[in-house]
């Protein structure tokens, strides 16, 4: 059993940097924050660490049916990503071919050595062995100089498609919507450079630091990286309710507080958005029928507006109770992956994703989280990230919007590149 123990800390902003060196010293890394943002419905932690492996599952095939073989083995806290490409799996008609230089496995989850929380200034390590305290301080201590200073590179971010190819491919999109193939389809393209050396905790802190969001993440796989700055929470499990937050609707934000009041305001009463907002609700519910209880799902708020340090946001919240005993590959299978970064129907909109998307998604649109020896998770959207693959030296950003009958192309790129800035920014 993990037993957790007060751990005394004077400085904890100089505490969180010391632990996210500790990455550079240990194969399996993960850190989640809230970054304490207010108001957000359903949060329930501060911060969390997990650090070094105890047990790992990294697979490709049969990805949940291991997982829950793996679950039966550690009833305990472990921490870990589903790839958006796990779609294959969920739905065996779905293909993936597309290009991929970042190559994340479809399902990865650690039982970490050593557990940290850290909420309201107090620190908690949980451990299986009194010994690793001892363990733990030595580690602290082999990053408290950082005498090296990590190797980084000059390089140059590259569109993956021409603004000209994206709205060709947008205006085709709108013509599988004429024809009734789709009714909005999420349509995102990547941002990449190659000969690529990074400094992977100080383009997190920028990042952190440009883009403080509710469920922010940086986790390290060996030598894959993920620096995530997502606002959206793509599923939730407390006892026998769950939740989800789908996105859609985004607005940039400025300093004039006036007209940035005014920007919220012309959110809020968007058709556009509001329209998309609801297709993306009505997929959730869809989805949460198959395993909910009856007459269980509801629309707790729609059309919430939230304010982030680069935009707000149009977040509306599902919730529904299942039964006690459903297993986490049920859940997954039923509502995997969100159907903000797909589209509707969920199929039909996939499979255009892999027609004009020329880069595979991997990690991007899958879900980063943690679960609880109780059987308790939370899961972000992975979206507003940098990607990063050492050993190719090769980094990735993707973001996208999503496509409706009355888009305009050329907006929709607009917001693509708002939604990259400050990870562009992050990269320097």
């Amino acid at each position: 059993m993990r037993t957790f123990h007060s751990f005394p800390v004077s400085d904890i902003e100089a505490f969180i940097l010391q632990l996210l060196e500790v990455s550079n010293k240990v194969k399996h890394f993960c850190y989640l924050d809230s970054n304490n943002y207010p108001n957000y419905p359903y949060s329930t932690f501060g911060s969390l660490f997990a650090i070094g492996a105890i047990d790992v599952i990294s697979v490709d095939k049969d990805c949940l049916a291991q997982f829950d073989s793996f679950r039966q083995k550690h009833q305990d806290w472990m921490f870990g990503f589903l790839n958006y490409d796990l779609k294959n799996e969920i739905e065996p008609a779905l293909t993936s071919g597309n290009i991929d230089h970042i190559q994340n496995p479809l399902l990865h989850f650690f039982v970490p050595k050593y557990l940290l929380k850290i909420e309201n200034g107090l620190v908690e390590i949980g451990i299986h062995e009194e010994g690793l305290l001892h363990e733990f301080q030595q580690l602290l201590e082999s990053v408290n100089n950082r005498t090296n200073a990590m190797r980084i590179s000059d390089y140059k971010i590259k569109n993956r498609i021409s603004k000209h190819e994206y709205i060709k491919s947008v205006e085709k999109i709108k013509t599988h919507i004429q024809l009734g193939d789709i009714y909005e389809l999420n349509f995102c393209q990547e941002f990449y450079a190659g000969d690529a050396l990074i400094d992977t905790v100080r383009v997190f802190q920028k990042l952190n630091q440009l883009s403080k969001a509710p469920f922010t993440s940086f986790f390290k796989n060996e030598g894959n990286y993920l620096m995530c700055a997502s606002p959206e929470r793509f599923l939730k499990r407390q006892n026998n309710t769950l939740i989800s937050q789908p996105i859609k609707g985004t607005r940039k934000r400025i300093q004039d507080k006036k007209q940035d009041n005014l920007l919220k305001q012309q959110l809020f009463f968007d058709e556009k958005e509001r329209s998309e907002n609801v297709m993306i609700v009505d997929l959730v519910r869809n989805d949460f029928s198959r395993i909910a209880l009856k007459n269980s799902v509801e629309v707790e708020e729609l059309f919430g507006i939230y304010s982030f340090e680069q935009v707000h946001q149009m977040i509306s919240t599902v919730t529904c109770t299942i039964p006690q005993d459903l297993s986490f590959s049920e859940i997954i299978k039923a509502v995997f992956p969100m159907g903000s970064m797909t589209g509707a129907p969920k199929i039909a909109a996939m499979e255009l994703i892999e027609q004009y998307e020329p880069t595979k998604r991997g990690l991007f649109s899958g879900a980063v989280g943690y679960m609880t020896p109780k059987g308790n998770f939370d899961f972000n959207v992975v979206i507003r990230s940098i990607l990063y693959n050492e050993q190719n030296q090769y980094v990735s950003i993707q973001a996208g919007s999503a496509i409706t009958i009355d888009c305009d192309a050329e907006k929709e790129y607009e917001e693509c590149l708002l939604k990259a800035k400050a990870m562009l920014e992050a990269l320097g």
